[in-house]
């Protein structure tokens, strides 16, 4: 087929009148573009703000001020830190994407009133005729009314690498690349209605992270909810009606029996570390979508990706040419592929490989040339003096014969490579159809080309545990070969997606037969995510095109590619910002870091929860006032708990992430609040019996509080260093300084301590360690043998 210019071919389409437009744009026949399946503004602020934590941290502060104690209500503002890092956090990471997004610039021509316009994409109507050519996106669904051999790349669509070879009548799928030949397509499906904007709409309702941390932190808060309630009451009835104090130090009373049960520190330590490690990996060009993201992603075992864009770089690579004939120089055979290169181009990902290594053009007189194309797979032309050349598939190129060089060929494709022959042949023209009467010149070997990084990221996941299965559209054995050399472990064991079974338990055994999946559909993605999961694991995808916007969306941890598909980056919880694929093992690490430093410093904060349970229930029981108020609780909070988990939580640590964070914080936190709870008792009653009075009672009871909870902050610190030793010390010197010094004590209602009154409680503290430490060696030796 000759080429035809776009003047020629708008003598004969004529494509809508403005009449016509404008009856389709009041029909609502536009091509309006879907939003980004992300959260809203109002959404953002309804998740941090409007929580089940702030609502009671909120009446608790309101109770405390009615009271007229409004010092006592300070912890209150956790609330407004603990939101706002929220909202500026995924407020951040939504204006990034946005400005990630340039599909808004695309445009197009399409012909009206019998003229070429260009217009926008979102000024597509329906029936409108769009002229295609080398290089445009696909903006709207279509299908081919008219051709010049038009190759089209729906790579990111269904994550096929080859080009596809359109005829007249053809569908044309938005999200699509020409990369050869041209053509007109008629608009049939506009805005909602097109292929990628059903596939992102499936994705359009916004998804939390799975984190077993927040999980954890909002079990405990729902059992505390039901605690809170009947503990509450009881501590208010027993001050009132028993004790019969007044209606405020009741209610200061009963709130700081309350608020001691709320670990409301560890879900701000939460996030604050999430932010922490959000600042660190912006470095490495990575976008933090969701708090949580890389704690998930320290926890995944199963890594599901794809092989163009995160194995390889997209591009190929032109790695040899095996000579066949003797009577040919190499230097005559490079001259002629050269010239091919120029003189056929294209965007054909193979003829740019071919392109990249001949950048010079020889310039030889061309008397006939006929381009490549997927339908015919191979072109070729005439060069005077030399003859006649084609370059295509083996097996179409050499037809009959093909058998004479079938063994190399395969042994190349074994490899992963694609294997194109240059031929000579004694046909006059290159307008034919059917090839004939072609001598073998040389086999072109091009192969993808891996990501420099992606080797020695995939090693690290092999070497931390990691499952890693690599899920493509293209052909299996291809992609197995790619993966081989890019050194994914078990590659070798493949299978075409087609024939594996719809059913979920034939999936999980599929997904632990084999390592790599060929052919693969987008929603079988999203289903080999949701097979792995039923299965236990918790699973890591990464992708750049709409093909892959479903499996992660309903991956754990989701990872797009910044140079991918705007819904794949709006679904996502992680953005390579760099396309990066190294960044990933930082993300881990940081992960890790943040997991087994919270498990360690969530016992401080379980720990006081513990005890504030047990000394409401005890002192209601007693019937006596509450021996700690709530800005006390605060000084010891702040000291023994807050500030000092705040370094410990962001301190180097990269052991693995184990299973089973709330039963094993909760096996620690326990006995250490059930003591704390001991010591604190016996120092309130031991004093208030001895007639100190109320005031001097609490101070003491407040001092234990404090002495013991150092203790436990040297044990979770554990092993010592300079640094723990010396943070420990510090916090200690605050608190002595609240209880020597007049204003200290003034705030935080504390009365003088004698010097006995030291020397005694400091030796009951010292006293608490041995008792600590065989508790500790009990709950070891029951988890060794529970294991």
């Amino acid at each position: 087929m000759e080429c035809r210019s776009i003047e020629s071919e708008t003598n004969d389409i004529l494509g809508l009148t403005d009449k016509q437009v404008e009856d389709r744009i009041k029909r609502g026949e536009i091509n309006t573009l879907q939003k980004a399946p992300s959260k809203t503004f109002a959404q953002i602020i309804r998740s941090n703000f409007f929580t089940m934590f702030n609502v009671l941290n909120l009446v608790l502060a309101a109770a405390v001020i009615f009271a007229g104690s409004p010092k006592n209500a300070i912890f209150a503002g956790v609330i407004i830190v603990n939101s706002l890092i929220g909202v500026i956090q995924e407020l951040k990471a939504k204006g990034i994407i946005e400005k990630l997004s340039v599909i808004s610039e695309a445009h197009c021509n399409v012909v009206r009133n019998g003229e070429k316009k260009t217009i926008g994409i979102e000024d597509i109507v329906k029936d409108d005729i769009v002229f295609l050519t080398t290089g445009d996106q696909i903006l709207a669904d279509g299908e081919l009314i008219d051709s010049n051999e038009i190759e089209v790349d729906e790579s990111m669509l269904t994550g096929e690498a080859d080009p596809v070879d359109k005829k007249i009548n053809d569908n044309m799928l938005s999200g699509s690349f020409v990369v050869a030949g041209e053509g007109y397509m008629r608009v049939t499906k506009v805005g909602a209605n097109t292929y990628s904007s059903k596939l992102a709409d499936e994705a359009r309702k916004f998804k939390i992270t799975n984190s077993e941390l927040q999980n954890a932190t909002n079990k405990i808060l729902k059992v505390l909810l039901f605690m809170i309630v009947p503990i509450g009451i009881l501590l208010a009835v027993s001050q009132l009606v028993f004790i019969k104090t007044s209606l405020d130090n009741a209610i200061l009373g009963t709130v700081s029996g309350i608020i001691g049960m709320v670990p409301e520190g560890l879900v701000l330590l939460t996030s604050a570390t999430f932010i922490v490690a959000i600042i660190k990996l912006s470095k490495y060009d990575t976008l933090v979508q969701e708090l949580s993201a890389t704690e998930v992603l320290a926890r995944v075992d199963v890594l599901c990706v794809d092989k163009t864009g995160t194995i390889t770089e997209g591009k190929l690579k032109l790695v040899g040419v095996e000579k066949l004939a003797n009577d040919y120089e190499e230097s005559e055979i490079d001259t002629i592929l050269a010239t091919i290169s120029h003189e056929l181009p294209s965007k054909n990902p193979t003829q740019q490989a071919i392109l990249d290594r001949y950048k010079d053009n020889p310039n030889l007189n061309i008397i006939e040339k006929m381009p490549f194309s997927s339908k015919r797979k191979w072109g070729g032309l005439i060069i005077d003096n030399k003859g006649t050349f084609i370059l295509g598939a083996p097996e179409i190129v050499m037809g009959e014969r093909y058998s004479e060089i079938e063994e190399l060929v395969n042994e190349e494709a074994i490899k992963g490579r694609r294997v194109l022959i240059l031929g000579k042949s004694e046909l006059k023209t290159v307008k034919v159809e059917k090839l004939s009467k072609v001598e073998p010149l040389a086999l072109i070997l091009i192969e993808d080309i891996i990501r420099e990084e992606a080797p020695e990221t995939l090693k690290y996941f092999n070497e931390e545990g990691v499952d890693v299965k690599v899920i493509s559209g293209d052909n299996p054995v291809t992609v197995s070969a790619v993966a081989k050399r890019a050194g994914v472990f078990g590659a070798e064991n493949y299978i075409d997606a087609r024939e594996l079974p719809v059913d979920e338990e034939g999936l999980k055994e599929a997904m632990k037969k084999y390592t790599v999946f060929g052919r693969v559909t987008p929603h079988q993605k999203k289903a080999f995510v949701k097979a792995l999961q039923a299965d236990g694991h918790t699973v890591a995808m990464t992708g750049d095109g709409v093909n892959d916007v479903l499996a992660l969306k309903e991956a754990d941890c989701g990872i797009a590619m910044a140079n991918g598909s705007d819904a794949t980056k709006a679904v996502a919880q992680l953005v390579l910002m760099k396309s990066n694929f190294s960044a990933l093992p930082k993300v881990v690490a940081e992960g890790r870091q943040q997991i087994n430093n919270l498990e360690r410093v969530a016992q401080l904060f379980l720990s006081k929860t513990t005890y504030s349970i047990i000394l409401a229930v005890v002192f209601s029981i007693l019937m006596m006032p509450f021996p700690i108020d709530p800005i006390q609780l605060s000084l010891i909070g702040s000291c023994a708990i807050g500030i000092p988990a705040l370094f410990l939580a962001v301190l180097p640590n990269t052991n693995r992430v184990k299973k089973g964070f709330l039963g094993r914080i909760l096996t620690a936190s326990i006995p250490n609040g059930i003591l704390i709870s001991i010591f604190v008792t016996a120092t309130f009653l031991i004093s208030y019996n001895h007639g100190v009075g109320i005031q001097k009672a609490q101070t003491l009871a407040v001092l234990m509080l404090a002495g013991v909870s150092i203790v436990i902050l040297f044990k979770v610190s554990l092993p010592l260093t300079s640094f723990k030793v010396f943070l420990g010390l510090f916090m200690s010197a605050i608190i002595v300084l609240a209880f020597i010094t007049p204003i200290g004590r003034e705030v935080f209602s504390l009365s003088p301590i004698t010097k006995n009154e030291w020397l005694l409680s400091g030796a009951t503290v010292l006293a608490s360690i041995p008792v600590l430490a065989a508790v500790v060696s009990l709950i070891r030796t029951k988890r060794h043998i529970e294991k």
